[in-house]
Protein backbone atom coordinates (compact mmCIF):
# COMPACT_ATOMS: atom_id res chain seq x y z
CA UNK A 1 0.00 0.00 0.00
CA UNK A 2 1.10 3.57 -0.73
CA UNK A 3 -0.17 6.55 1.25
CA UNK A 4 -0.82 10.02 -0.09
CA UNK A 5 -2.23 13.16 1.49
CA UNK A 6 -5.04 15.20 -0.04
CA UNK A 7 -6.33 18.59 1.06
CA UNK A 8 -10.07 18.83 1.77
CA UNK A 9 -10.40 21.34 -1.06
CA UNK A 10 -8.99 18.86 -3.60
CA UNK A 11 -10.67 15.71 -2.30
CA UNK A 12 -13.76 15.79 -4.52
CA UNK A 13 -11.66 16.31 -7.64
CA UNK A 14 -9.21 13.58 -6.56
CA UNK A 15 -12.03 11.05 -6.13
CA UNK A 16 -13.48 12.01 -9.52
CA UNK A 17 -10.07 11.50 -11.11
CA UNK A 18 -9.72 8.13 -9.36
CA UNK A 19 -12.95 6.99 -11.01
CA UNK A 20 -11.86 8.35 -14.38
CA UNK A 21 -8.59 6.41 -14.21
CA UNK A 22 -9.90 3.14 -12.81
CA UNK A 23 -13.56 2.85 -13.76
CA UNK A 24 -16.88 3.06 -11.95
CA UNK A 25 -16.51 3.12 -8.16
CA UNK A 26 -18.39 1.91 -5.12
CA UNK A 27 -17.64 2.62 -1.49
CA UNK A 28 -18.00 1.23 2.02
CA UNK A 29 -18.05 3.67 4.90
CA UNK A 30 -17.40 3.48 8.63
CA UNK A 31 -17.01 6.41 11.04
CA UNK A 32 -13.22 6.13 10.65
CA UNK A 33 -12.55 5.04 7.04
CA UNK A 34 -14.26 5.34 3.66
CA UNK A 35 -12.98 2.69 1.24
CA UNK A 36 -13.50 3.42 -2.45
CA UNK A 37 -13.16 0.46 -4.85
CA UNK A 38 -12.98 0.86 -8.63
CA UNK A 39 -14.03 -1.47 -11.46
CA UNK A 40 -10.44 -2.55 -12.14
CA UNK A 41 -9.88 -3.53 -8.50
CA UNK A 42 -8.00 -0.39 -7.48
CA UNK A 43 -8.78 0.61 -3.91
CA UNK A 44 -8.40 3.87 -1.98
CA UNK A 45 -8.84 3.81 1.80
CA UNK A 46 -9.63 7.36 2.93
CA UNK A 47 -8.98 7.97 6.61
CA UNK A 48 -11.62 10.30 8.01
CA UNK A 49 -10.13 13.49 9.45
CA UNK A 50 -11.54 14.40 12.84
CA UNK A 51 -13.51 11.17 13.25
CA UNK A 52 -16.14 10.01 13.64
CA UNK A 53 -17.84 10.57 10.31
CA UNK A 54 -21.63 10.67 10.62
CA UNK A 55 -22.17 8.17 7.81
CA UNK A 56 -24.90 9.47 5.50
CA UNK A 57 -25.73 7.09 2.68
CA UNK A 58 -27.78 9.77 0.94
CA UNK A 59 -24.58 11.71 0.17
CA UNK A 60 -21.75 10.75 -2.16
CA UNK A 61 -19.01 8.87 -0.31
CA UNK A 62 -21.25 8.91 2.77
CA UNK A 63 -20.63 12.62 3.30
CA UNK A 64 -16.84 12.37 3.50
CA UNK A 65 -16.13 15.41 1.32
CA UNK A 66 -18.46 17.69 3.26
CA UNK A 67 -17.09 16.38 6.56
CA UNK A 68 -13.49 17.04 5.49
CA UNK A 69 -14.23 20.55 4.22
CA UNK A 70 -15.93 21.71 7.40
CA UNK A 71 -14.11 24.54 9.16
CA UNK A 72 -13.23 23.64 12.74
CA UNK A 73 -11.68 25.37 15.71
CA UNK A 74 -8.66 23.26 16.64
CA UNK A 75 -6.14 23.53 19.43
CA UNK A 76 -2.59 22.41 18.64
CA UNK A 77 0.04 21.36 21.18
CA UNK A 78 3.59 20.62 20.01
CA UNK A 79 6.32 19.50 22.39
CA UNK A 80 9.88 18.36 21.96
CA UNK A 81 12.61 18.23 24.57
CA UNK A 82 13.30 21.88 25.33
CA UNK A 83 10.80 23.39 22.90
CA UNK A 84 7.03 23.82 22.77
CA UNK A 85 4.26 25.58 20.88
CA UNK A 86 0.55 26.00 21.50
CA UNK A 87 -2.00 27.49 19.16
CA UNK A 88 -5.64 27.76 18.22
CA UNK A 89 -6.74 27.60 14.58
CA UNK A 90 -10.05 28.64 13.11
CA UNK A 91 -10.05 26.72 9.86
CA UNK A 92 -6.55 27.28 8.47
CA UNK A 93 -6.03 30.56 10.32
CA UNK A 94 -3.92 30.77 13.47
CA UNK A 95 -5.80 33.07 15.86
CA UNK A 96 -3.82 32.56 19.08
CA UNK A 97 -0.37 31.18 19.74
CA UNK A 98 2.66 31.06 22.00
CA UNK A 99 5.99 29.32 21.45
CA UNK A 100 8.97 28.94 23.74
CA UNK A 101 12.01 26.92 24.69
CA UNK A 102 13.93 25.82 27.77
CA UNK A 103 17.44 24.43 27.90
CA UNK A 104 17.59 20.66 28.36
CA UNK A 105 21.13 19.33 28.06
CA UNK A 106 21.92 16.38 25.83
CA UNK A 107 23.02 13.03 27.19
CA UNK A 108 26.51 12.69 28.66
CA UNK A 109 28.96 9.90 27.93
CA UNK A 110 30.58 10.26 31.36
CA UNK A 111 30.21 7.51 33.95
CA UNK A 112 30.05 7.16 37.73
CA UNK A 113 28.97 10.00 39.99
CA UNK A 114 29.38 12.56 37.22
CA UNK A 115 26.87 10.69 35.12
CA UNK A 116 24.40 10.51 37.99
CA UNK A 117 24.72 14.23 38.74
CA UNK A 118 24.25 15.01 35.07
CA UNK A 119 21.18 12.78 34.86
CA UNK A 120 19.61 14.51 37.87
CA UNK A 121 20.32 17.94 36.38
CA UNK A 122 18.90 16.90 33.02
CA UNK A 123 15.79 15.46 34.66
CA UNK A 124 15.26 18.73 36.54
CA UNK A 125 15.67 20.74 33.31
CA UNK A 126 13.20 18.49 31.48
CA UNK A 127 10.66 18.80 34.31
CA UNK A 128 10.96 22.60 34.23
CA UNK A 129 10.62 22.61 30.41
CA UNK A 130 7.48 20.48 30.53
CA UNK A 131 6.07 22.73 33.25
CA UNK A 132 6.71 25.81 31.10
CA UNK A 133 5.01 24.09 28.15
CA UNK A 134 2.00 23.22 30.30
CA UNK A 135 1.82 26.86 31.49
CA UNK A 136 1.55 28.02 27.87
CA UNK A 137 -1.04 25.40 26.91
CA UNK A 138 -3.08 26.32 30.00
CA UNK A 139 -3.12 29.97 28.91
CA UNK A 140 -3.63 29.57 25.16
CA UNK A 141 -5.68 26.42 24.59
CA UNK A 142 -7.45 25.39 27.80
CA UNK A 143 -9.74 28.46 28.10
CA UNK A 144 -11.14 27.77 24.60
CA UNK A 145 -11.72 24.12 25.55
CA UNK A 146 -13.43 24.99 28.82
CA UNK A 147 -15.68 27.43 26.96
CA UNK A 148 -16.73 24.65 24.58
CA UNK A 149 -15.21 26.43 21.59
CA UNK A 150 -12.81 23.69 20.41
CA UNK A 151 -13.83 20.92 18.03
CA UNK A 152 -10.59 19.02 18.58
CA UNK A 153 -7.04 19.15 19.89
CA UNK A 154 -4.13 17.87 17.80
CA UNK A 155 -0.77 17.07 19.38
CA UNK A 156 2.68 16.51 17.92
CA UNK A 157 6.39 16.24 18.50
CA UNK A 158 7.95 13.74 20.87
CA UNK A 159 5.20 11.43 22.16
CA UNK A 160 6.69 10.97 25.63
CA UNK A 161 7.17 14.71 25.99
CA UNK A 162 3.58 15.35 24.93
CA UNK A 163 2.36 12.79 27.47
CA UNK A 164 4.35 14.50 30.22
CA UNK A 165 2.82 17.87 29.39
CA UNK A 166 -0.76 16.60 29.06
CA UNK A 167 -0.42 14.89 32.45
CA UNK A 168 -0.57 18.34 34.06
CA UNK A 169 -3.86 18.50 35.96
CA UNK A 170 -4.66 21.93 34.51
CA UNK A 171 -4.98 20.39 31.05
CA UNK A 172 -7.64 17.82 31.86
CA UNK A 173 -10.23 19.55 29.67
CA UNK A 174 -8.15 18.71 26.59
CA UNK A 175 -7.96 14.93 26.98
CA UNK A 176 -11.35 14.07 25.48
CA UNK A 177 -10.69 16.37 22.54
CA UNK A 178 -7.38 14.86 21.35
CA UNK A 179 -7.78 13.60 17.78
CA UNK A 180 -5.45 11.92 15.27
CA UNK A 181 -3.06 12.21 13.62
CA UNK A 182 -0.04 12.67 15.89
CA UNK A 183 2.01 15.31 14.10
CA UNK A 184 5.68 14.55 13.42
CA UNK A 185 7.32 17.95 13.52
CA UNK A 186 10.82 19.43 13.96
CA UNK A 187 11.58 21.86 16.80
CA UNK A 188 8.30 23.63 17.54
CA UNK A 189 8.74 27.15 16.20
CA UNK A 190 6.07 29.58 15.03
CA UNK A 191 6.65 28.72 11.37
CA UNK A 192 6.25 25.02 12.18
CA UNK A 193 3.04 25.69 14.11
CA UNK A 194 1.60 27.72 11.22
CA UNK A 195 2.10 24.78 8.83
CA UNK A 196 0.30 22.19 10.94
CA UNK A 197 -3.11 22.57 9.19
CA UNK A 198 -1.50 21.04 6.10
CA UNK A 199 -1.26 17.84 8.13
CA UNK A 200 -4.21 17.80 10.52
CA UNK A 201 -6.80 18.93 7.95
CA UNK A 202 -5.60 16.51 5.26
CA UNK A 203 -7.32 13.30 4.22
CA UNK A 204 -4.76 10.49 4.27
CA UNK A 205 -5.43 7.98 1.51
CA UNK A 206 -3.92 4.48 1.32
CA UNK A 207 -3.77 3.17 -2.24
CA UNK A 208 -3.63 -0.46 -3.25
CA UNK A 209 -0.95 -1.55 -5.72
CA UNK A 210 -3.53 -1.57 -8.52
CA UNK A 211 -4.26 2.10 -7.81
CA UNK A 212 -0.72 3.36 -8.34
CA UNK A 213 1.38 0.54 -9.80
Amino acid sequence: MKEIRCTPERLDRWLTGFAERHGETSYAATPQIVTVTAADGARAECRVPFPPLAVDETQQYAGLVEHARRDRTVGVVLVRMGGYAAGVFEGRHLVASKVGSRLVQGRSAAGGWSQQRFARRREKQAREAFGAAADVVARVVVPRAEAGELDAVVVGGDKRAVEQVLADTRLGALHRLVAPPHLHVPDPRLAVLRRTPEEFRAVHIRLSAAAWG
